[in-house]
């Protein structure tokens, strides 16, 4: 039976995998429930995919999908043409309506792919204002999204230029295929059952985090090339992966694909030195082989190889933007690690290597986390910023020790793997 079954999905069209993408994202990345609407963002590259997963959602018994779209071309017009003074503008109108969707009941899903090098040639303090001005916009709708008001989602669309970025000593069309072939491989489409498939990996990440929960360290010391960096970790913190449940009750999978478990750091208590081991594609600028010093859980001294300016203005976004708010393990073995290719992408990225978030914590990585008010959570050791940016730490080169409250360490990872 198994055998044939997979004999059928290797005779699967690319349409076909593209419907079964769009299932995915609607049942086990959103766990869309009868009545609830749906509000989705996506480039216009990605319309075949917005339409299946529209009419799952439909089918799913979704009220209504409304479907924000953007335009690379449209994106770099801007940058090219808009007078000076609005790069400090962001269209606020469009993000207090999103925040209300959300607070009505609405879900959330992005639809990612973008060009990751499409700013990298732009002005940077351009790209750092607009930025800037877009996330405090933002924040009314990402405040919901990053406390798991609502349940939400991200998949990918294999774009054109995301394609080539990754091939690109390819033709185009067999870049695309390329990178369609990835992404569904990460996402669990071309097993026989996708949804099955999910549920299973569900319960191996569940009894990972139910592990570290079980040991409640008080830090994590990571070391390798160019890293010795002790990550304390927040009151009462806890650890997530895979599904969760949203304080709606809904559960969902926020990222398609996943393959991390990951918690709250301290932000006054990480100390040491880090450097990434994968690029960050941020906004349209790779920024790569970034190297920073904490003291006393913030950042005293960063550098990087590329895009030092847009790190740079990264970290002045607001006091808590040089501070941590996620730390995530991730076995080097994972498939998108074993797959050998560097996306660009952070969706994809982070899932290849254990990684470290400036910026936003996330509430749900607190002991009754949704019951507990910004004040309480940043008394526990939380963190609140404008943003929330992960960057790779991990590779088959660091090791990671889980340290007690009485200083005793034991292995949590060695080269990588789960010790």
């Amino acid at each position: 039976m198994t055998k044939h079954a997979g004999a059928l999905v290797d005779t699967l069209s690319h349409e076909e995998r593209l419907d079964r993408l769009g299932e995915v994202a609607v049942h086990v990345g959103l766990g869309l429930k009868p009545g609830q609407e749906l509000v989705m963002t996506a480039s216009i590259d990605a319309l075949p995919l917005v339409r299946r997963i529209t009419e799952h959602a439909y089918k799913a018994g979704a009220s209504l999908v409304t479907t924000l779209f953007s335009d690379e071309e449209a994106t770099l017009a801007r940058f090219h043409y808009a007078p000076d003074a609005s790069f400090d503008a962001a269209s606020a109108w469009l993000y207090d309506g999103m925040a209300a969707a959300f607070r009505s009941g609405a879900a959330r899903l992005a639809i990612s792919g973008e060009n990751p090098s499409l700013l990298a040639n732009e002005d940077t303090g351009k790209v750092s204002r607009a930025n800037r001005a877009r996330s405090k916009a933002y924040m009314p709708a990402l405040s919901l999204i990053a406390g798991f008001d609502i349940n939400w989602t991200i998949v990918s669309f294999a774009s054109p230029a995301w394609a080539k970025a990754m091939f690109p000593d390819d033709p185009e069309d067999i870049a695309v295929a390329k990178l369609w072939h990835a992404i569904f491989s990460a996402s669990r489409i071309d097993t026989p059952d996708p949804v099955a498939a999910w549920r299973a990996h569900n319960a191996e990440l569940n009894a990972r985090t139910t592990q570290l929960n079980a040991r409640r360290y008080a830090s994590l010391r990571f070391r390798g090339p160019g890293t010795d960096l002790t990550v304390g970790l927040a009151d009462d913190h806890e650890w997530a992966g895979g599904a969760s449940t949203a304080k709606n009750g809904v559960v969902c999978n926020a990222n398609i694909p996943t393959e991390e478990v990951f918690t709250t750091p301290h932000k006054l208590r990480v100390d040491g030195h880090v450097a990434s081991t994968k690029p960050l594609s941020y906004q349209g600028t790779l920024i790569q082989d970034i190297a920073v010093k904490f003291e006393g859980g913030r950042i005293v001294e960063a550098r990087a190889r590329t895009g030092q300016d847009v790190l740079e203005k990264v970290l002045e976004t607001d006091e808590g933007s040089r501070r941590l708010g996620e730390v995530a393990l991730v076995p080097h073995s994972s498939p998108i690690s074993k797959s050998g290719l560097l996306f660009f992408n952070t969706l994809y990225d982070e899932n290849a290597a254990s990684h470290i978030a400036l910026g936003q914590s996330y509430s749900k990585c607190f002991i009754d986390g949704a019951s507990l008010t910004p004040e309480q959570l940043a008394e526990k050791g939380a963190n609140s910023s404008l943003i929330h940016i992960d960057w790779m730490i991990g590779s088959g080169e660091i090791d990671v020790d889980g340290i007690s409250f009485s200083g005793e360490a034991e292995p949590v990872m060695r080269k990588g793997e789960w010790a």
